[in-house]
């Protein structure tokens, strides 16, 4: 049994919100905002420059129209996986099923750049076979979401807009606390390209 750790990195949706503010040519996931190593980047470079100090491998899902973001990913060393569905349960299917064999996922959304490296470190290194791994801020569950290697089967058999919260009823769920609000932060209108 493997023993390394895989990161599924959403890419898949629309956009739309995004999109009815800033323009219909506009990709939230190639919008440029400085990181919290203060670093300007892409939001999906943000997330990918992160998430490879944690991951062993790294599964990006994203639609058959998205090349820029699937170029960025394969320069950043992803296994690209298109799908032609933004619909979560589908995309984490898609990923588990191209990379079965860790010791657990951590599912990470791609237009959530300003999660730090301690809170990733976190959760990745709280993961145990037979638990959900979520981190917890102001009493909201936040990303990314860590499932142990027990999960494998049920995270191939999601389909759908849901991801894998359903999976959380009658689970070993970890809440894990933390000050980090960029667990809680996602990119869905320009306005939120600047972190406070």
């Amino acid at each position: 049994m493997s023993e390394t750790l895989c990161a599924i990195v959403l890419a898949a949706g629309l956009g739309s919100r995004f999109r009815q503010v800033a323009g219909s040519h506009r990709n939230k996931l190639l919008a440029q905002c400085t990181g919290r190593d203060g670093v300007e980047r892409s939001v999906l470079e943000q997330v990918l420059v992160s998430v490879r100090t944690v991951a062993d491998t790294i599964v990006l899902l994203t639609r058959p129209d998205y090349c820029s973001v699937a170029e960025l990913a394969l320069r950043h060393g992803c296994q690209v996986v298109v799908l032609d569905s933004p619909g979560m349960g589908d995309s984490i299917a898609a990923a588990v099923a191209a990379e079965p064999d860790h010791r657990g996922w951590l599912v990470v959304l791609g237009d959530m750049p300003f999660i730090s490296p301690e809170t990733l470190r976190y959760v990745a290194s709280s993961l145990e076979d037979d638990a959900i791994s979520v981190p917890v801020h102001v009493g909201k569950y936040g990303h990314p979401v860590g499932f142990g290697r027990h999960f494998g089967a049920s995270l191939m058999a999601l389909t759908g807009e849901k991801g894998a919260r359903r999976l959380f009823q009658g689970a070993n769920v970890k809440e894990l606390h933390t000050e980090d609000s960029g667990v809680l932060w996602d990119v869905d209108v320009p306005a939120a390209l600047v972190f406070k």
